[in-house]
C-alpha cells in the first residue's frame, strides 16, 4: 500500500539504508541495526492490531533471513496490563525506557465522545509519557487511539485522520490538528494515523515496502491472504451499523435491514422503535444531520452496496432479496445517491 498524499519518505534513514545495501540477487550485506518498535499496551486497549502488526514485522524478518524488526510490549510501566474483554498482557518495559524508532498506539472500545475523554483522563500518565518520548521517534496510530496522540501535541498542524461521528469533538478538543474524517490513511512528519480498527494495516505494509521492498511485501499479502484495501464511497463511509453512537440509531439501522425496501415508511419506523414519527424525524436530524427519510435510504441502499462489493449476484437477485418494486427502481435511487450504476460501483469497490 503507498502511502497517501504526497510526502517525503517517513522512515528513518537506517531502515531505508537497508535497500542500499542489496545486491543484484538481494542479498543484504551490511546490516543496520534492527528497527525498535513499541507497542503499546494501556487499560482496556484493543490488543489484536498490536499482535497482527507484530506478526506481519515477524514474517518481514523471516522473508529476508535477517531481523530487520524488533517488537517490545511496552506500558506505562513493565507489568501487566488489563486489555480490552479481560485480556491480560505483559509490558516487558516501560514506554519512556527504550531507545525507540516508532510506537503504535492502537484504539480501545468508545461508543460516544463521553467514553473518549474518559479514556484520556484515565490514561493523563500515559500521555505525559508519550509526550516525553524524542523527536525522532515516530508514533503510529490508528482508531480512537488518535486521540491519545493529540493529546500529546504530536499531531499539531498536521493531517490526522478522525473518526467521523469524533470529528466535532476532536476539532474542539484538538484545533491546531487538521483533521480529515474522509481519509482513512495519513503519513505526516513523524507520525502516521489511520481510522479504523484494522488501520495498523495499512501502517505496517507502508512501513514493510518502504524499509525492505515492494516485492517481498507483495509476497507477504499473498502468503498471508491479507485483505485488499477497502475502499468506501463517500455516501456509505459513516452508515454501518457498528458505527453508530446511539442506540436509536443503532435500533433503527436494524429495523430498516430487516424489512423490504417497499415498506420502509417512517410511521411503521417509529412504531417498531416505540416513539412517534415526529420524534423519530427530529433525532435523526439532529444526530445526523440528514433528514430521516434521506437517511433511511441511504441504510437501505448501503446494504445494496454491500452485496455489489462482496458477491457477484446478479442485481436482480439483490434487488429481489431486499425487497426493492424493480431493478430499474434500484437503479435509479442508487444512482441519484452515488453517482454510479450498480455495475459501476461493483467495478470500482469490489473485494473479490
Amino acid at each position: 500500500m503507498k502511502p497517501s498524499g504526497r510526502c517525503a519518505p517517513w522512515w528513518p534513514c537506517a531502515a531505508i539504508a537497508i535497500m542500499a545495501t542489496t545486491d543484484t540477487n538481494h542479498s543484504i550485506h551490511a546490516m543496520p541495526r534492527p528497527l525498535q518498535i513499541g507497542l503499546l499496551l494501556f487499560p482496556d486497549c484493543m490488543p489484536a492490531g498490536l499482535l497482527g502488526f507484530a506478526d506481519l514485522l515477524h514474517a518481514a524478518n523471516r522473508r529476508t533471513g535477517k531481523t530487520l524488526f524488533q517488537t517490545h510490549f511496552v506500558g506505562v510501566q513493565a507489568g501487566a496490563v488489563t486489555c480490552n474483554q479481560g485480556l491480560v498482557m505483559q509490558a516487558s518495559h516501560a514506554v519512556n525506557a527504550l531507545a525507540l524508532d516508532a510506537i503504535l498506539v492502537p484504539g480501545f472500545w468508545a461508543e460516544s465522545t463521553h467514553d473518549v475523554e474518559t479514556t484520556l483522563q484515565s490514561n493523563a500518565t500515559l500521555v505525559a509519557a508519550l509526550s516525553r518520548l524524542p523527536a525522532r521517534c515516530r508514533i503510529w496510530s490508528y482508531c480512537v487511539g488518535v486521540s491519545l496522540v493529540a493529546a500529546t501535541g504530536r499531531l499539531d498542524r498536521q493531517p490526522a485522520t478522525a473518526t467521523w461521528w469524533l470529528l466535532d469533538a476532536l476539532i474542539k478538543q484538538h484545533p491546531k490538528v487538521r483533521w480529515q474524517s474522509d481519509s482513512t490513511c495519513i503519513f505526516g512528519a513523524g507520525n502516521a494515523t489511520a481510522s479504523g480498527v484494522n488501520g495498523y494495516l495499512p501502517i505496517a505494509q507502508a512501513l514493510i515496502e518502504q524499509s525492505v521492498s515492494p516485492a517481498i511485501l507483495h509476497e507477504l499479502v499473498t502468503l498471508m491472504v491479507l485483505p485488499r484495501p477497502t475502499q468506501t464511497h463517500d455516501a456509505f463511509r459513516a452508515i454501518s451499523l457498528i458505527q453508530q453512537p446511539s442506540p436509536l440509531l443503532r435500533q433503527l439501522h436494524m429495523a430498516v435491514e430487516a424489512l423490504p425496501a417497499e415498506q420502509i415508511i417512517l410511521s411503521r419506523l417509529a412504531e417498531a422503535l416505540c416513539t412517534s414519527e415526529r420524534t423519530l424525524a427530529r433525532r435523526v436530524k439532529k444526530e445526523t444531520g440528514t433528514a430521516a427519510a434521506s437517511y433511511v435510504r441511504r441504510i437501505k441502499l448501503a446494504q445494496a452496496a454491500e452485496r455489489l462489493t462482496l458477491t457477484t449476484v446478479p442485481l436482480s437477485t439483490i434487488s429481489t432479496d431486499l425487497g426493492f418494486s424493480s431493478d430499474s427502481n434500484l437503479r435509479r435511487m442508487f444512482k441519484e445517491l452515488t453517482q454510479l450504476t450498480p455495475a459501476q460501483y461493483r467495478q470500482r469497490f469490489a473485494r473479490y
